[in-house]
This record gives C-alpha cells, sequence and structure tokens, in this order.
C-alpha cells in the first residue's frame, strides 16, 4: 500500500489563481494574491474548495479503512442508549436520552417522581430529517409548565429560529422569530417573552425584544446595544424574581433588571458601564450579588449591594480579592453559597452557609483534575450537583448534600468495549521554563508502559485565548491515540486562565506574542525531557487555536512532524480591519484595533497569513466549514494558498472543506465522529501506524 508521502509525487495539488488586491493601511500596502476567495457566491471560489477536497479524498484514500475502524472504535466505546441524569425544576424532572443508532437527543421529563409516563419534548432524530445539519437549542419551559420556547439552527450559521410549542396539545405555534440566538426567557405571566435578536450581517447579538403570544401587534424593541464592540443578551434570575439583561464586552460589563412579574415595566439600570470595570449579578433576598473586577481585583472578588439602589457605590466587600485564588463563579442557594475558584490551576469548590459564615472546600486529591458546579436550578435545596473528571477518569455526575456533607455518585460515564481501564494510564503535571522565565504548566496523559526515550508520538495541544481555560478532561475518544503509543498534553499556556485573570492578560493584545512563545517553549521542553522528538512530536488547535497552530508553524516549523489546524484564523489582520464580518468589532479588546498603528504593526508581526515565507514546513491538515460565522471559510483557503505556492518542502498539505458545517463541525454524535477519525488517521499515518 503506499502512504502518504510517495502519493505526494504522482497526484498534483490545486492551485489557486493569483489576482493581485493592494490593501493599504497606516503608509504601508499589503498584496493579498487570493482576496478574491472572499466571495463565497463566486463559482470560482466554490470550483477551488471541491478541488481541494477532490485533492484530499486522493491523498488519504489509502486511510479510508483505518479512518472507517477509527470511527467505529470510538463510536463502540460510547453507549447509545444513554440518557442524562434527570433534574427537577418546577414540578417536573428533565432529562435528555439518546436511542441506539440515532445521531440525536430526545428531550423528555417526568411529572414529579421519576415513575411517573414520560412525556416527549422533542424528538430531534425526527427534527432533523431532511436536513445536512441540525441543532436544536435554547429550550425554555413556561412558568406554569404549559409552553416551551426553542431555537433551531438548519445552516450552522449560528442564526436560530425560535418557535414555541404548546405542551398540552402538542401543536407547534406557526409564528416564527428569525435570526435570533435561539435563547430566551418567560416572564412570570406565561405569555411574554424575551429574546436576542442578531444583526442579519454582522451577527453580532444586538438587540432584546419582547413577544407577547396572541398579539397581533409587532414585537416590540426593549433594548438596542449600538455599541459595536458590544453583545446583548437576557435571562432570569435563579430566584425567578428578575429578568436580567445583560450587555457586556471583552472587558466591560453592563446590566438592567425588571421583577418578571411586571413585563412591561421598564428596565433599570444596574451600574452603567465603565470600561474595564467587569461584574456579573446574582439575586438573593433583598441583595444582588456581584462578582466583579472593581478596585483592580484582577482576579474578581464577590460584593453585594441593596436591591434598591445598586450602583457601585453601595457595594460591600463578601469575599475580598485574593493575589493567588480566582473567583470563576458563584451558584447561590437559600442556605448556602457556592464558590467556584481556581488556585494554581486546579479547580476548587467552596461551600459557605448563610447563617453561620461556616465555610469549607470540596475534598479533590488528584494531581491534576475538572470539577465544576452543574446543573442547579433549584434554590431551596441542601443539594449541590457538581461534576468531576480527569484524564484518565471518565466524568462523574454527585450530588452532594451541603448538609450533612455525603456525597451520591448518579452517574459515572461507561466507557464500552471492555478494554478501558484507569489505572493503564499515567497521568501528571510538568512545568516548562519559557524564555521570559515563567514557568508554564502542562496536563499529561500517557499509557504506563511508556519509555521517555524520545521515540514516542505526542500531540500537543492548546487554545489560549479569550482567557479560556482547557481544563485536563477525560475523553474516551483520545483512547484511540493512546492505546496506539501516544502521549497526549495539553499546554496551558498564557491567554487562558489556567493561573488566574493576570494568565490571560499577560497572552492578550500587545502580550499575544507570549501565547505562541509558551507553545514553542513546552515543546522544546517535552522534547528535552525525552517524552518525544522533533520527528514524533505533532501540534493541534482549532480556531483561535488554529490561529496559534499557523504562528508555530511560521516560527518553528522544523519542531513538528505534523499540524491540525481546525477553522483557524489566521488572516487576523485583514479581517480585523472588515467589521462586516461576524465577531470583529467585539474582538478590539482581544487583539487590538488595527486602526491604531501600533496595534496594526503588532498583529502584522504575527498574522500566519501575512507572514507565510518559503520555507519547509511540517506536514499539515486544514479543516473548515463553508458556512463558518465565527472564521470565516476563506481565511484557510487563502491561507493554505498561499502555503502551497510559498513552501519550500515535500510534506503533505491537506485541507477539507466540510460544505454543509459551520464553525462547531457536522451536527449530530456521531458524524463529528467521522472528523475526529480523518485527524487521527492523518497523525497516524505520519508515524505509519495502520492498524
Amino acid at each position: 500500500m503506499k502512504n502518504t508521502i510517495e502519493l505526494k509525487k504522482e497526484t498534483l495539488p490545486p492551485l489557486a489563481e493569483k489576482l493581485p488586491k493592494a490593501l493599504s493601511a497606516h503608509n504601508r500596502i499589503r498584496i493579498d494574491d487570493y482576496y478574491w476567495m472572499n466571495d463565497r457566491d463566486n463559482p470560482n471560489v466554490i470550483d477551488y474548495l471541491k478541488a481541494e477536497n477532490e485533492y484530499n479524498e486522493k491523498m488519504t484514500a489509502h486511510t479510508k479503512a483505518l479512518q472507517e475502524k477509527l470511527f467505529q472504535e470510538m463510536k463502540g466505546r460510547i453507549k447509545e442508549d444513554d440518557s442524562s441524569v434527570p433534574y427537577k425544576l418546577n414540578g417536573y424532572w428533565y432529562l435528555t436520552r439518546f436511542e441506539k443508532g440515532k445521531d440525536y437527543p430526545v428531550y423528555s421529563r417526568k411529572k414529579e417522581t421519576l415513575d411517573a409516563p414520560e412525556e416527549i419534548l422533542f424528538d430531534v432524530n425526527e427534527m432533523a430529517k431532511g436536513y445536512d445539519y441540525y441543532s436544536l437549542g435554547g429550550l425554555n419551559v413556561s412558568p406554569d409548565n404549559k409552553l416551551i420556547a426553542f431555537g433551531v439552527d438548519t445552516l450552522s450559521r449560528r442564526k436560530y429560529t425560535i418557535q414555541i410549542k404548546n405542551l398540552e396539545t402538542g401543536e407547534i405555534i406557526p409564528e416564527k422569530i428569525h435570526t435570533t440566538t435561539g435563547g430566551s426567557t418567560w416572564a412570570n405571566d406565561n405569555k411574554t417573552l424575551f429574546y436576542t435578536k442578531k444583526d442579519e450581517q454582522t451577527l453580532r447579538s444586538n438587540q432584546i425584544y419582547k413577544h407577547i403570544l396572541g398579539s397581533k401587534s409587532r414585537d416590540q424593541l426593549v433594548f438596542e446595544e449600538k455599541d459595536e464592540t458590544f453583545n446583548t443578551y437576557v435571562y432570569k434570575s435563579k430566584s425567578k424574581k428578575y429578568l436580567i439583561i445583560g450587555s457586556g464586552s471583552t472587558m466591560t460589563s453592563e446590566y438592567r433588571f425588571l421583577e418578571a412579574d411586571n413585563p412591561a415595566g421598564e428596565f433599570r439600570i444596574f451600574q452603567p458601564r465603565q470600561r474595564g470595570l467587569e461584574y456579573g449579578i446574582s439575586h438573593y433576598g433583598e441583595h444582588f450579588y456581584v462578582v466583579t473586577n472593581k478596585d483592580s481585583a484582577i482576579n474578581f472578588k464577590l460584593m453585594k449591594t441593596p436591591v434598591e439602589n445598586t450602583s457601585q457605590e453601595n457595594w460591600v466587600d463578601v469575599i475580598s480579592h485574593r493575589e493567588d485564588y480566582l473567583l470563576e463563579d458563584i451558584d447561590i442557594f437559600k442556605e448556602y453559597l457556592v464558590i467556584s475558584e481556581r488556585n494554581n490551576g486546579l479547580n476548587k469548590i467552596k461551600i459557605i452557609r448563610w447563617e453561620t459564615g461556616e465555610e469549607y472546600y470540596l475534598p479533590f486529591d488528584n494531581e491534576t483534575y475538572t470539577a465544576y458546579t452543574s446543573i442547579n436550578p433549584d434554590f431551596d435545596t441542601h443539594i449541590l450537583r457538581y461534576t468531576y473528571n480527569s484524564l484518565n477518569t471518565p466524568t462523574s455526575v454527585v450530588d452532594f448534600n451541603m448538609a450533612t456533607r455525603e456525597k451520591t455518585i448518579l452517574k459515572e460515564q461507561e466507557v464500552l468495549g471492555g478494554n478501558f481501564n484507569k489505572e493503564n494510564y499515567i497521568t501528571e503535571r510538568i512545568w516548562a521554563t519559557a524564555g521570559d522565565g515563567t514557568k508554564i504548566p502542562v496536563s499529561l496523559i500517557y499509557r504506563k508502559e511508556i519509555k521517555k526515550d524520545g521515540t514516542n508520538p505526542l500531540l500537543q495541544y492548546a487554545y489560549g485565548s479569550y482567557g479560556s481555560t482547557i481544563d485536563p478532561y477525560f475523553s474516551s475518544v483520545r483512547l484511540s491515540l493512546l492505546d496506539r503509543g501516544f502521549i497526549y498534553a495539553i499546554a496551558h499556556i498564557r491567554g487562558g486562565e489556567y493561573l488566574g485573570r493576570k494568565w490571560y492578560e499577560e497572552g492578550k493584545l500587545l502580550n499575544k506574542m507570549n501565547t505562541f512563545t509558551d507553545f514553542i517553549d513546552v515543546s522544546k521542553h517535552l522534547i528535552e525531557q525525552n517524552y518525544t522528538s522533533e520527528k514524533h512530536l505533532y501540534a493541534m488547535g482549532g480556531s483561535a487555536g488554529g490561529l496559534l497552530m499557523g504562528v508555530v508553524v511560521n516560527m518553528a516549523p522544523l519542531l513538528y512532524n505534523g499540524i491540525i489546524a481546525a477553522v483557524p484564523f489566521v488572516d487576523v489582520v485583514t479581517t480585523m480591519f472588515d467589521d462586516s464580518i461576524p465577531l470583529t468589532t467585539g474582538e478590539y479588546d482581544e487583539w487590538g484595533n488595527p486602526n491604531d498603528p501600533e496595534y496594526y504593526e503588532y498583529m502584522l508581526s504575527y498574522s500566519p497569513y501575512d507572514n507565510v515565507k518559503v520555507q519547509e514546513y511540517p506536514n499539515m491538515l486544514i479543516t473548515t466549514g463553508l458556512h463558518d460565522s465565527q472564521v470565516q471559510y476563506w481565511e484557510p483557503a487563502k491561507w493554505v494558498a498561499k502555503l502551497r505556492d510559498l513552501k519550500s518542502d515535500d510534506n503533505i498539505l491537506l485541507f477539507h472543506t466540510n460544505m454543509d458545517a459551520g464553525h462547531g463541525g457536522a451536527s449530530g454524535r456521531f458524524e463529528a465522529l467521522k472528523e475526529v477519525a480523518e485527524e487521527y488517521a492523518f497523525l497516524l499515518d505520519l508515524e505509519g501506524i495502520n492498524k
């Protein structure tokens, strides 16, 4: 059987036409040879994407059997007839279940007890028939339990159409609300629904509307967010007493609130926006509790303020700022306050009794793990539901009695197939040293028989943007790599919040280069410590993590044998100049505004597309979705075309466009596995592993 390298010599890749376009800014001219790809209505664009797909098919034909084996293997570990742990809300138990052989969930509920007859809310398998892509979201039941609002996206552009179903008759009310986020919230009158509209072109969530059931008049605009760097949303407090409109940008927040019993009233502003002031609010009794960075609390602190007067001069500390603890979230119960925080990268959950102030932490004893509070809609309960897993420990859903401190494991994720035993895998956390002396944490998992002799294939993964933390989580899919001798590493690089808010601040805007050099320094450390070598090291990232991959291959191409970049954000400068593209204006506080010469020059210094040059590049697999609303398909398409023109090596470069999907890839739990099987087969083929 021919391998990909041999096929490369006899199969010519498509070469995109060059149509130079001059892009001018700040007395500098950039020439973009592939700017023409920005037009999805241009038949030449579609032809090019199809030609790349055909080339990809030819180049990977010899791995199809391996892809199918991987797919069946990964699918075989998943319990097909599975169901979620039920949770109780307003007199009903709600659950989500999957049926054998079916891709989509069934949503149902049972009245009062789990022994009651099942009432099917939605069978998404039936609803999705005839669609290449189908996403159901935003399920929201009215307070009287008689109506449910829901959102549907059939294109993967994240433009949801909201409808309402009568749960007594089963009828879906004909009226449709288009171009929304899919989410909504009911007022307490059971007929007024608040929802968020998106701008048709930019897809920015910019308007809150009020829909009254049965009303002949148009939906009323309640709030419009006119600042293009902000998005808006609406929800109801856990106490069910207030409707809340939130509005936020990367570094500034603002809220409005209204009694849920009075949907005809006017929303009151909680605290006017003030650049750099971030806060989030939760209602309890006569107060709102505020998680905020007020007074330079970079890791956030908890404050409270009376309901009658919520402006910041009335806020008082409940939990003061701490340098070594990041306050991530709170859950409020009638008798308890639950704090989710992070210390030295590890999740901590603290329980505080309102009445006595007694406090304690939930005990977790692993070196590296993931724990977070789960669905806790009930206000008057002693039970806290949380989720726990680690790199080698499947996910458990746990009910913890905050009064007795007893825990009940409600469900442990089953890994089918009969081969999984957590004792066969070693997990550890190590620390690499960055060029500036900063210690970068790395979470690792590998089979216990692995020897650190430099010959092991290793896949290094990271994200590194938006303060998003990639915790060391369990994946049954990942076992297909581990059991074939791969080591898997998560690099907790700057740009996330693994080590607190400062960790994020040191990896954004004019500090963004730290994200990229951290990843490269982790790679060098893994090689120095004999976990792997340049011949066996692979890297993977998606979206902003795909940007990371693009920078890394420009800066240190010889460190890696292969790279996977999924839906990569690689044409940074051009995209950030185009405020008609979804997300652009809201990203200025993350990447910078290129209209400012300083940010323009800095972004230009790392933008992957702008820095492709004549040099050797590693083997690469790049993927995208034609309907992606977050990273437009043309970014990776242009990048691939430029790489094909300039790279000086014979390594393979594959580009696959899913012509039916968007940013999240295929819909359906099993269809998505086929995309993972494609990625894993690419890595295994490079290692000469075909079984």
